[in-house]
């Protein structure tokens, strides 16, 4: 493999970096706080391609191939110091706008694509319900057949973008009788549909610019031109999300844990204690060099899994090891910016902020251990 970025690569990193410091990151704690989503600065996001990455130039993206699309989006998490931001944009791509690339019909992607990559639609998945988090597939929300379309009825938890979403993917059950395997389909829902409720955003402990919410489904009508991919065919699209998500989503975090990183060595260089910089001391320098030396390792085995995307359709062995590894590894390294800067890692500020964002990267997108449950399958276990 060549590990080497081409002049092209190299440039839009430089590009998105520069973007991100100097347009996302004033008042992010003012944001934080107040539980605040920008339309704004979504805008500003799509205005530079990172709202459709890989999708082909003629439905408005920019036709990035999967690896590309994980190095831009490494630079986003660096660049970026707001993570509900990032998380919600990174799940709006590859949760939404990637199933509807890949799976969706001619007139759905002419559409919807160019919308959602522009800036001027919001997307969104719902899959997860009360009583099916991890267990996804045992889902109770309904598509009835009805005349030349479907009744949804049912509900959905924890989606993120719901409040601010103009689109929504929804899997439904349509066939009672089957498991996820046939049994699933995927539907493509527009804001203001009749019955279609979206509730208050909901406070959370990190990730509080990302707004989330609870969905109900009163007899919502759709029509067959609705449904994403074939009748059935849920669980593939809700798997195509998933890998994309667990590629992408967690290739910001790269590049956040490189910036913590790099706070935490500059900390270590500048805080004297004892008449020396902290970062004399083996307790921080050596935590300091392992945690560099993990990341690396991550980033590589997360770029595998991205280069995977682009030649495999069997990517969630890779997908699944990649967000395992990233996700706790993030959680490390945000525990060890406040553990490194002390008290004032502990007050309000970017060091608290990042812990409190980080340890919801082991839930989201599958929990750590349903990773291992799927790690272990593929092993045959």
């Amino acid at each position: 493999m060549d590990f080497s970025l081409t002049e092209q690569q190299q440039s839009l990193r430089r590009e998105i970096i520069r973007f991100a410091q100097s347009e996302l990151n004033e008042q992010v704690c003012e944001r934080d706080r107040d539980q605040s989503f920008s339309r704004d600065l979504w805008r500003k996001c799509a205005a530079v391609g990172l709202a459709g990455l890989p999708v082909p130039v003629e439905y408005g993206g920019s036709g990035l191939d999967p690896l590309s699309c994980a190095m831009v989006l490494d630079a986003f998490g660096y660049g970026c110091h707001d993570s509900g931001l990032a998380f919600s944009l990174a799940a709006h791509l590859c949760a939404c706008v990637v199933p509807i690339w890949l799976h969706g019909t001619d007139e759905q992607k002419q559409r919807y694509l160019p919308g959602l990559c522009n800036g001027t639609l919001i997307g969104s998945h719902a899959m997860t319900e009360p009583d099916s988090g991890s267990d996804a597939f045992a889902m109770r929300t309904t598509a009835v057949p009805h005349e030349t379309g479907f009744r949804l009825r049912g509900s959905k938890t924890f989606i993120t973008n719901a409040p601010i979403a103009d689109l929504m993917l929804v899997l439904a059950r349509t066939d009672p009788t089957t498991g996820s395997l046939g049994g699933v389909t995927g539907f493509l829902l527009e804001l203001g549909l009749a019955g279609l409720r979206i509730g208050p955003a909901q406070r959370k402990m990190g990730l509080r610019t990302a707004p989330l919410s609870e969905v109900s489904l009163e007899d919502v009508y759709v029509p067959d031109s609705a449904v994403l991919g074939q009748v059935g065919g849920g669980a593939t699209v809700f798997t195509t999300g998933m890998d994309w998500e667990r590629v992408g989503l967690f290739a910001a975090h790269l590049g956040t844990m490189e910036r913590l990183l790099q706070h935490s060595i500059q900390y270590a260089r500048t805080r004297h204690q004892f008449g020396q910089p902290i970062g004399k001391f083996q307790a921080i320098s050596h935590r300091i060099a392992d945690l560099s030396a993990l990341l690396e390792a991550v980033r590589l085995l997360l770029y595998r899994a991205a280069w995977q995307l682009g030649r495999s359709r069997r990517v969630s062995l890779d997908a699944a090891m990649a967000k395992l590894l990233v996700s706790e590894t993030l959680v490390q390294v945000a525990l060890a910016t406040v553990q490194i800067h002390g008290g004032y890692g502990y007050m309000e500020g970017e060091s608290e902020r990042a812990l409190r964002d980080a340890v919801g990267s082991t839930l989201y997108s599958g929990t750590s251990e349903m990773q291992r449950n799927i790690i272990a399958r593929w092993l045959g276990l």
